[in-house]
């Protein structure tokens, strides 16, 4: 058996890579809509207030990925609301919400009992997941991606220009609740195998990387599915063959590869200029 398949033979990593396969199906589903959108401050806000529901499980004994989607659901919305009240002073609320969630993390850290479970968190453990853990990551990953292409037209009129998409009979609102949603429920099945502290960037580097050559939005989603799912299995076997941590190794993957598609394309564009 070859070094690569060799850690096939293992349950843990099959669960790993299943989970990491269908993540990266959600994950820039969301991602393409939070970049155009310019919201990446606010994947960034949820991403700390999951970490406050997960503390929170922790201490009361309760399922972590259900109370950090509780904590990011409510983050979501407590941002959505002051948005439309305040929105030139969006990044405020953002800032204000991520900096109390992260209050409440640090408060919940003085009850528990060990701080290694709130520590795996921190950087993901996708490859420590229970069962019941990976059932819940596959059905709401699931889920996101479902309700994102039910939705998708109405997605993507908004995410380039709400007061047209009005007019046109888009029912604004309840689309960008419902994007908030699916952003909140991302990141709270993300936080637990990409880690709270890094799941924004993994949710921005994919789209980053696939906005360099792909010429529509559409596109930025499938290359972006590409470069996901990439980042994942490289990451995860690096991980396992170096013995790093999972998630954080998926994102340098990402931020390398990132560099060499930049580069890449101004190399073409040099080449087209020369041709």
């Amino acid at each position: 058996m070859g070094p690569i398949l060799e850690m096939f033979q293992y349950d843990f990593m099959q669960k790993a890579f299943l989970m990491s396969v269908v993540l990266s199906m959600a994950i820039p589903c969301i991602g393409v809509i939070v970049v155009f959108k310019r919201l990446s401050m606010t994947g960034d806000a949820l991403s700390h207030s999951s970490l406050a529901g997960v503390a929170t499980g922790i201490v009361f004994s309760l399922n972590p990925i259900f109370t950090s989607m509780a904590a990011c659901l409510l983050a979501a919305l407590v941002i959505e609301l002051i948005r439309r009240r305040i929105p030139h002073h969006a990044d405020l609320a953002i800032a204000v919400v991520m900096s109390a969630n992260v209050a409440v993390a640090g408060v919940m850290t003085r009850f528990m009992k060990r701080a290694t479970n709130l520590h795996s968190f921190l950087f993901g453990s996708i490859v420590a997941v229970t069962t019941e853990e990976m059932i819940s990551v596959l059905v709401i990953s699931a889920l996101v991606i479902i309700v994102f292409f039910l939705f998708y037209k109405e997605l993507f009129y908004t995410t380039y220009d709400e007061e047209s998409a009005r007019l046109a009979g888009v029912p604004v609102n309840v689309v960008n609740i419902i994007f908030t949603f699916l952003t909140a429920l991302t990141i709270s099945v993300a936080a637990r195998t990409v880690g709270t502290l890094i799941v924004s960037s993994f949710i921005v580097v994919p789209i980053a990387c696939a906005m360099q050559f792909a010429g529509s939005f559409k596109g930025t989603i499938r290359q972006a599915v590409g470069y996901a799912v990439f980042f994942s299995m490289v990451g995860l076997t690096l991980s396992y063959h170096f013995k790093l941590v999972p998630g954080a190794t998926m994102v340098l993957v990402g931020i390398i590869t990132l560099a060499i598609v930049v580069v890449a394309k101004r190399m073409l564009h040099a080449l087209r200029r020369i041709i």
